[in-house]
């Protein structure tokens, strides 16, 4: 019996024509093991972790069959690369093995990454390697604890087989699932052809699964546009509310759902750097940190042209238009939380600000600085805070000033703190604990990667057995180097 008997599959993508993807044969791994398996995620999907070890199981996940019956479809996209655009790019090193629903009537694609070559793989190998597998794996689970969307990982199968970068790495596959991995780029790419008949299919396809409400609106893909500008501005809130950079924020890495997309040298900061850089192919730094909200905006333009044949180009812009207050309600929202302010004020931006230029002037760690910040006390000298600041007098004059505002709240210090800490975690993926868990792996150990995914699938919680994880980085941290091969 298949360890995933409970499960029925179907393939949504046959609702569109072949133009939209291609048929994948078979390039299974050799003698695949089981590296992780998310027994969180397959509760979800209603069936035992156990299963995934099974080598029917491993079979599957690695490439070796695909669903009976069901072909394993590589879709079609393009997308806007670091500003240019490429006309074809397509799933190089991902195809889809069909669609299941959960208990709870959500349905969720497959997809295995890293299952070799597609006929859009263009000069790649269509392989994934351990350690890149790592890092996506641990990071779209710890995304989702955190309550940003993304993409999700139910599993990791490796191998000896040998994959080529920089170094001979080992291979791995990653089968990784979420409602659609739906693209700005796969609307880009039947724009950009003159394809508009193509374009008005998919964005009916994407109404009918995903925005149903969407239908019933007197004008259907006017609103399917709105809803995109709005899911893009509160993911990218949420990402510099929590620290993340993404890495590599091209159209054909932008989700229609408003998920985070494809993990590569993506990095949480430590030392807060509003400028800072985590992809170091970017060398331009198109994609820091502070320039990831405008980049959003900037491929919702991208994704506009080729709504144009659906929706006037007045209605459009006026959509686009929304983003920046969108974004900015959002974010005011997420930083007042992570403060412990409830009642709106005016001045609530400027505070905000004014404390970034404190812990950028200081590279002070984002993440240890709001944890502690909980236990801020306007009678007290605070000093697990203002031992975080090299220049403690500026601390101090910011500090001055929260304390004034926290004076209008309402809510009790008490409950305050366990607001607090319920949003800002304790524990995140830094990229030194991924570093070492793949170190660990690349010798057989795999314990780090599931102590790891343990912890971070409860990043607010304190975890006395995972105390280490919530430890300053040491220096060695800082000559981590992560680029578009992680």
């Amino acid at each position: 019996m298949s360890p995933f008997s409970s499960l029925t599959f179907g393939q949504r993508l046959l609702e569109l024509p072949p133009v939209f993807y291609r048929h994948i044969q078979p390039q299974p791994l050799s003698e695949p093991y089981l590296v992780a398996g998310n027994a969180r995620l397959c509760e979800t999907l209603g069936i035992p972790s156990s299963a995934l070890a099974q080598p029917a199981a491993l079979a599957l996940l690695s490439g070796k069959q695909f669903v009976p019956g069901l072909p394993a479809l590589a879709a079609l996209y393009a997308g806007h690369q670091f500003g240019v655009y490429v006309p074809q790019l397509g799933d190089g090193r991902a195809l889809s093995l069909g669609d299941t629903v959960d208990g709870e009537g959500r349905r969720w694609e497959w997809q295995l990454k890293g299952a070799g070559l597609t006929p859009f793989s263009r000069m790649g190998d269509g392989r994934a390697v351990l350690r890149s597998t790592i890092r996506e794996y641990l990071c779209s689970e710890a995304m989702h604890a955190l309550g940003i969307p993304t993409t999700r990982a139910l599993a990791m199968t490796g191998s000896a087989d040998p994959v080529y970068r920089e170094r001979p790495e080992t291979a791995a596959v990653l089968t990784r699932l979420a409602e659609s991995f739906i693209r700005f780029g796969s609307f880009e790419v039947f724009y950009h052809r003159g394809q508009h008949d193509e374009i008005r299919l998919l964005a009916d396809f994407v109404i009918r699964h995903h925005f149903p409400h969407c239908a019933q609106a007197e004008q259907p893909y006017a609103a399917l546009f709105a809803e995109i500008v709005a899911r893009t501005a509160q993911l990218l809130a949420h990402w510099q509310a929590v620290g993340f950079c993404h890495g590599v924020m091209n159209t054909d890495n932008m989700s229609i759902l408003g998920l985070t997309l494809d993990y590569g040298p993506f990095g949480f900061m430590d030392g807060f750097n509003a400028a800072h850089v985590c992809n170091h192919s970017d060398h331009a730094g198109r994609y820091a940190y502070n320039q990831q909200p405008q980049v959003g905006l900037w491929n919702l333009h991208c994704l506009a042209s080729a709504f144009l044949p659906l929706v006037s180009e007045e209605g459009l812009l006026e959509m686009l238009s929304s983003y920046r207050e969108q974004y900015s309600q959002y974010w005011l929202i997420l930083m007042r939380n992570k403060l412990g302010l409830v009642v709106e004020q005016e001045g609530d931006e400027a505070l905000i600000e004014a404390l970034l230029l404190a812990l950028h002037a200081h590279h002070t760690d984002y993440t240890l600085f709001f944890r502690r910040l909980a236990d801020f006390d306007s009678t007290t000298d605070n000093r697990a805070l203002r031992d975080l600041f090299v220049d403690r007098s500026l601390f101090d004059d910011w500090a001055a000033s929260y304390a004034v505002r926290l004076q209008r709240e309402t809510r009790p210090a008490a409950a305050r703190k366990l607001a607090m800490l319920a949003v800002n975690p304790k524990y995140i993926l830094r990229n030194y604990l991924a570093e070492q868990a793949i170190q660990a792996a690349q010798q057989g150990d795999f314990s780090q990667i599931a102590s790891l995914h343990d912890c971070l699938s409860h990043p607010f919680d304190e975890q006395p057995q995972y105390q280490a994880y919530a430890a300053e980085p040491p220096a060695w941290a800082q000559e981590i180097s992560v680029s578009c091969s992680s």
